[in-house]
């Protein structure tokens, strides 16, 4: 055994000094596993930042109720009936001397992507006081709160960011109303930010909605009393309605974007990998060619054939990790913290989120890297293992 390992860490220390020799193909793979690794995080991010968006929108304390057989609050339609049962309901916070229900309105309106000039259909949410309790992750950072009754509305950071005509001051003509953007207001990074808020009161006789909502949002006096909220609500013969968490009605909703992009980021970066693979071994055979007499020398002195393969494996797996940090790097430098829109196919409404490159990401493109790697120098390492010493020393 120790005889093993002191040839196996010759053979290693001779292949990395003679490294230099092969830079030029070395590097040639070194760059094109990097691209790999950093397309698929890049790509990976898009779907990780989505989602992470919206879970930092559900909340385990907040229930989200709908028309029955609903699947998102375009396709829903409650009325106020519905909403003053809800409100009875036990199992409610409350706050303010009210209960901490929430009816709001849902409409799409168009405005241009900053990016491309494009129309995009952008969420525009009708809201009533009680919106503010049980949506207590949306702050003003900038301007002021709309007034009640009147023609103006609050923008998410990440809409103002996105689309064009909401800063502050500007005014937006939608339908037959016109709409003053008195503020701008965070929310902890979760939907709302990409929605302009307005008072629904206002809004519905500009849409011709008349006296119904598309949802209520609902904040519970806990976590724990969801079950007794939503058995009250399932049992009462005057209702039909679906009622569930924040937490799973948007993980619901980004599933589909997730696995898309997911989906799509698999299939480019395996058909890169199959390039980049091509490319290992390329390097890794022509290493293995330039130094066919060599390694019958060390087989000839007593050298075994697996220290062999183990130390071309190495090698292979070296130049494929420092293409795996580099572009690993490069996608944290480039993706990380960049800010897009995209098609939320459930509202068919822009959802603004932030690429997320995590260390959870970076670490799966390094181990892809040296996936990559592996393959790549396996079959040079056992042609190497396998060449008859004679061929090998006749080798030029």
């Amino acid at each position: 055994m120790g005889r093993w390992l002191s040839q196996t860490g010759a053979l290693l220390e001779f292949n990395l000094r003679s490294l230099p020799r092969r830079k030029g193909s070395a590097l040639a793979a070194m760059v094109g596993i990097a691209g790999v690794v950093a397309v698929l995080v890049g790509v990976l991010s898009i779907g990780q930042g989505f989602r992470r968006t919206m879970e930092a929108t559900g909340s385990p304390d907040t229930a989200i109720i709908m028309r029955s057989g609903a699947d998102s609050e375009m396709m829903s339609i409650l009325t106020r009936d519905d909403a003053h049962i809800v409100s009875d309901a036990p199992g409610i916070a409350r706050a303010h001397n009210r209960v901490l229900v929430s009816p709001e309105l849902f409409v799409v309106v168009n405005l241009p992507k900053k990016s491309t000039g494009t129309d995009a259909n952008v969420p525009m949410r009708g809201v009533e006081p009680p919106a503010f309790d049980v949506h207590n992750e949306v702050h003003i950072i900038q301007g002021r709160m709309f007034e009640w009754g009147r023609n103006e509305v609050i923008v998410g950071k990440g809409a103002l960011g996105e689309f064009k005509g909401l800063d502050l001051g500007s005014e937006l003509h939608f339908g037959q109303s016109a709409w003053k953007v008195v503020g701008v207001f965070e929310a902890a990074g979760g939907l709302p930010e990409s929605e302009i808020w307005a008072d629904a009161s206002v809004l519905a006789p500009a849409y011709h909605r008349g006296p119904t909502y598309q949802a209520l949002k609902v904040k519970l006096a806990s976590a724990g009393s969801y079950q007794q909220f939503k058995d009250a609500l399932t049992a009462d013969p005057r209702l039909s309605l679906k009622v569930q968490r924040e937490t799973e009605y948007y993980a619901a909703q980004s599933r589909m974007i997730v696995l898309l992009v997911t989906g799509l980021g698999g299939v480019v970066s395996l058909l890169m990998a199959i390039g980049a693979v091509f490319g290992a071994l390329n390097t890794m055979y022509t290493a293995v060619a330039s130094r066919g007499r060599e390694i019958a020398t060390l087989e000839a002195l007593g050298f075994g054939s697996s220290p062999v393969v183990i130390s071309i494996l190495a090698e292979s797996l070296l130049i494929a990790l420092v293409g795996g940090v580099l572009g690993a790097l490069l996608a944290w430098i480039g993706f990380d913290g960049y800010r897009a829109a995209t098609m939320n196919w459930q509202s068919f409404s822009q959802v603004t989120f932030a690429f997320d490159v995590d260390a959870r990401l970076l670490v799966s493109g390094i181990l892809y890297a040296l996936l990559i790697g592996f393959i790549g120098g396996l079959f040079p390492a056992i042609r190497a293992a396998r060449l008859p010493l004679a061929t090998a020393l006749r080798a030029g």
